[in-house]
């Protein structure tokens, strides 16, 4: 009987298999961004928009690193909930549809961005965004089976969410300059400024809510102090906005240190 009940409750290998297949899909259009494949690079697709050097909240080439990190993170997840206990696991059941989706999301808007459709990627990469924090709400509401399962998700599912947040802001911006909006204005580094720090603000809320976990501060304090590099270091410049960011980003850092210490302390001291 309780075989029976283990199998009911097991994901069925269909599901399994359209998991696979669309991180599968992630994972190749991935390449093709690189400019592998016969893919243009993300930089230089979109008339150059999503280049380092577009716009004031373009980070740097070496930010996009990150991906190899997160495009591991699926391919393990992929592996792991194909697995019996993954099959079973409460907490893969309750984010399969979104983890798919937002996989899907991801190929679709580096496809439109190969097309040079840079207003329909900004709409794709805030329906991705909104996605991923989906993920983080079922990620909070579901318990996780074990350690190994603790890591893969929210190590993979934080990180991704931290680094679309700073990646649907320098879209957002890279399609405002392609319309030639705050281009060479006076207020555009401080509205700049106002951006990263809104951003760093949701950080330490992402960081709060999730009782202490700090993967979605740690990209996000990537993705913005690449930022403040790429203005202190490459072509278009401003010292305003790059040591502000790089200010925003050790702010955003320590202050997600010491809320996820004052989280973990206070789980300890009201233990038993």
């Amino acid at each position: 009987m309780k075989q029976a009940r283990q199998e009911t409750t097991s994901a069925s290998w269909p599901v399994v298999i359209l998991e696979i297949l669309a991180l599968g899909a992630a994972i190749t259009a991935a390449f093709i961004g690189s400019g592998a494949m016969g893919g243009t690079p993300i930089q230089e697709a979109a008339g150059g928009y999503l280049s380092a050097d577009s716009t004031l909240l373009a980070p740097s080439g070496p930010a996009f690193s990150i991906w190899s990190v997160i495009y591991l993170g699926l391919a393990v997840f992929a592996i792991y909930q194909a697995l019996p206990q993954g099959r079973r696991s409460q907490k893969l059941r309750a984010v399969r549809v979104p983890v798919a989706a937002s996989a899907l999301l991801n190929a679709a808007w580096i496809a439109v961005v190969q097309l040079d459709q840079l207003l329909v990627s900004t709409i794709v990469i805030f329906i991705l965004l909104g996605v991923l924090i989906w993920i983080l709400l079922r990620l909070v509401n579901f318990g996780t089976a074990s350690r190994a399962e603790h890591w893969i998700m929210w190590l993979t599912f934080g990180l991704y969410l931290g680094w679309v947040s700073v990646a649907s802001i320098a879209n957002t911006s890279a399609l405002l300059s392609s319309w030639n909006v705050g281009i060479d204005t006076a207020w555009a580094p401080y509205a700049a400024v106002v951006l990263l720090l809104v951003a760093a603000i949701i950080g330490l809320g992402v960081t709060g809510y999730t009782h202490g976990k700090i993967y979605t501060a740690l990209a996000m304090t990537w993705g913005i102090a690449w930022i403040g590099h790429s203005r202190l270091t490459g072509t278009n410049q401003s010292t305003l906005v790059g040591y502000a960011a790089l200010v925003i980003a050790a702010a955003l850092l320590i202050g997600a240190l010491a809320i996820a210490f004052s989280q973990r302390h206070r789980t300890e001291s009201s233990r038993p």
